[in-house]
């Protein structure tokens, strides 16, 4: 999609952002095909058969998909690897399951950002899962020389989670300025982003997973409706997670499986274990800056060594044969 959500109000999508302009560069020849775009404009069906009438024209050596709801047509995607391989990314798979297993299937490959999740997919009978969690276009998420305004801020869509947290930093006497769709402050802009990450002393991850803590679902009725609604019961590696150390600043984040083969805990990164030890972590980095320099500078190092998206479609197109090593 070329924006966010196929809503042409809104931002250009983290897609483009991330993998349509490192592709490009990359040296690749890639071409954006804003399938969100084409369904408002012709639908559904001709959107498939002008995909399918371009990947036969074109014959690319990959066409590279991120998935909605239900756009494409299965037989679409088949009838796609006749004239080029195919591969799927998958970011929500650790609660989209049914979803994501029934298209995983349809590709020649596709991806997760689960570190078990090759093996529980081919227990499934599906053997191309590559790993593939997020990570960062060095040249969108950059280190800048920005005066530190914000002793900490948040950037992401407002959670009744989220929000809770954020009043307990406040309540605790924190001063938290939150971004992002749903916030007062409201969205901010990709530019605008990569400023405040570099402006703000802490940058929390926070997660939109759905709390068990009882003073949470104590908190709202909406806080109990959200989270017996929520399909979103387990943690999951986020982009954020990278685009913050990406631009060399520090980050304090919630704790999910696969952090530690990504980043050296309180070393490259920090982590939060509950509602409590938020408020006591942001009071302790607030008061140790040059401990928090040194934890952002070993997270920028790691970020472009290991997690920009150049490094992660390398691995991608190696083991989908269309490089060698």
């Amino acid at each position: 999609m070329l924006h966010s959500y196929g809503d042409p109000r809104r931002e250009y999508s983290y897609e483009y952002f991330n993998f349509f302009l490192t592709l490009q560069a990359m040296g690749h020849e890639v071409e954006l095909f804003d399938y969100m775009g084409e369904i408002r404009a012709t639908g559904k069906e001709a959107m498939n058969h002008k995909l399918l009438e371009k990947v036969k024209q074109w014959q690319p050596d990959v066409s590279i998909f991120s998935l909605y709801t239900d756009q494409f047509d299965p037989a679409t995607i088949e009838s796609l690897k006749q004239h080029s391989k195919t591969f799927c990314f998958f970011h929500d798979d650790t609660w989209r399951v049914e979803y994501s297993q029934y298209w995983a299937g349809k590709f020649d490959f596709f991806s997760s950002p689960d570190l078990h999740a090759a093996t529980k997919y081919r227990e499934l009978g599906l053997e191309n899962c590559i790993y593939f969690p997020f990570g960062c276009n060095k040249d969108v998420f950059k280190k800048t020389a920005t005066e530190k305004k914000y002793d900490v801020s948040f950037v992401g869509g407002w959670h009744s989670y989220r929000d809770w947290l954020i009043r307990k930093l406040r309540r605790a006497g924190i001063k938290v300025h939150a971004f992002g769709h749903g916030w007062p402050a409201g969205e901010v802009a990709q530019d605008k982003m990569v400023d405040i990450f570099n402006a703000s002393r802490i940058n929390l991850n926070l997660s939109n997973s759905v709390s068990w803590d009882l003073r949470y679902l104590a908190s709202s009725p909406r806080a109990l409706v959200n989270r017996l609604r929520s399909k979103k019961s387990i943690e999951q590696m986020k982009a954020r997670i990278f685009e913050v150390n990406g631009c060399g600043s520090f980050q304090l984040s919630y704790f999910v499986e696969g952090l530690a083969c990504c980043y050296e805990i309180d070393q490259e990164i920090g982590v939060y274990a509950d509602a409590d030890d938020l408020v006591e972590k942001v009071r302790f980095y607030l008061a140790q800056e040059e401990l928090r320099e040194s934890i952002a500078a070993a997270g920028y190092a790691r970020t472009l060594r290991d997690h920009t998206y150049e490094r992660r479609f390398q691995t991608v197109f190696r083991k989908m044969g269309l490089v060698n090593d």
